[in-house]
């Protein structure tokens, strides 16, 4: 498979539309021109990947099939599903190159740029974290999550369907992964916790194959059903994002797709943002990158997380956060 798509250029979108500035959820009306962002966002629009840090774009894919675009911690090169399978490229579209062929979630960097970790199916039957070298091309993946199955022969690759239904129905088996900060651990759905509950997100140890369950949904004495996916580190390493679902036992515990941060020292959690917020993406210790809905389409919205300030950027979703240099 050769390349798969190039740069198409910049393009200004007019203040008119709404981009650029302060908007009520719904309203489609403009206030204060946004305060450009200190580095770019990559995020996705009809299948295809753009970047932006304010009120100018540049689309680096063409054709669609594209998901889930994924910096790796220096900034200057970028991981991305296509139809389902892990390439990398670099930060301007250029140099696209597949990793592998074995069907993906979402993919995350090691820090230092060796690695990228993803999602596919395990020797268990359910959802594995793998690691592949990021210069390989149609690599051989390597287990690391579950930890019995390091060592055994891979599953044979399979073809998935894109995800169709409702948001909710398309985001509860979504599998991106999340690499920390420090390298030392995963976050992903699914883990050993699948044994106890209907589901569960878990934070594995890549050292020694150790799971930690922070999120479960239904089993194990648990009465509601939900998820937990798309996790997202802070730089820093002291939080951990998330987008869930819940259902109660009675309606009074229901709560729509929300975004919940999740304190790693302490275990402590709490939900940011507002209804059907989702794909929370760090810019730094106050502010995230989230998707939000707006006149009825997915929308780019730069999140206060301590007051709940929001700007409205430009459609779009899954949104990650280019790396400031340290």
């Amino acid at each position: 498979m050769g390349k798969f798509g190039q740069v198409a250029g910049s393009v200004t979108l007019a203040a008119a539309v709404g981009l650029g500035g302060s908007l009520v959820p719904g309203t489609g009306a403009a206030a204060a021109p946004v305060t450009g962002l200190p580095s770019l966002v990559a995020y996705v629009r009809d299948g295809d990947v753009y970047v932006s840090s304010g009120a100018t774009e540049r689309r680096l894919t063409t054709g669609g099939g594209y998901a889930r675009p994924r910096w790796s911690a220096d900034g200057r090169r970028l991981a991305v599903l296509k139809k389902g399978q892990v390439w990398v490229m670099n930060a301007d579209g250029a140099g696209q190159r597949r990793l592998s062929t074995r069907p993906a979630g979402g993919a995350s960097w090691s820090p230092d740029g060796k690695w990228i970790a993803f999602a596919s199916l395990s020797c268990t039957g359910g959802p594995g974290v793998y690691r592949i070298p990021a210069t390989a091309a149609d690599g051989q993946p390597e287990v690391l999550f579950p930890r019995d199955c390091r060592g055994e022969d891979l599953p044979a690759e399979t073809t998935a369907g894109p995800a169709t239904g409702s948001l909710r129905e398309r985001l509860r088996y979504d599998d991106a992964v999340a690499w920390s900060p420090d390298g030392s651990r995963v976050a992903f759905r699914g883990g050993d916790c699948e044994s106890t509950y209907d589901a569960c997100l878990t934070i594995g140890t890549v050292a020694t194959g150790a799971e930690q369950t922070v999120d479960a949904y239904g089993g194990g004495g648990t009465q509601n059903r939900g998820f937990a996916v798309v996790p997202s580190w802070r730089p820093d390493g002291a939080k951990l994002s998330w987008t869930a679902y819940q259902g109660g036992e009675t309606a009074a515990g229901n709560k729509p797709v929300h975004l919940v941060e999740y304190d790693t020292a302490t275990g402590t959690k709490r939900t940011v943002g507002g209804a059907l917020d989702r794909e929370l993406a760090y810019v730094d210790a106050g502010r995230a990158v989230v998707t939000s809905r707006n006149n009825g389409g997915s929308w780019l919205t730069l999140l206060g997380l301590a007051g709940g300030g929001r700007t409205l950027l430009r459609s779009g979703s899954q949104p990650s956060v280019q790396p400031l240099p340290r």
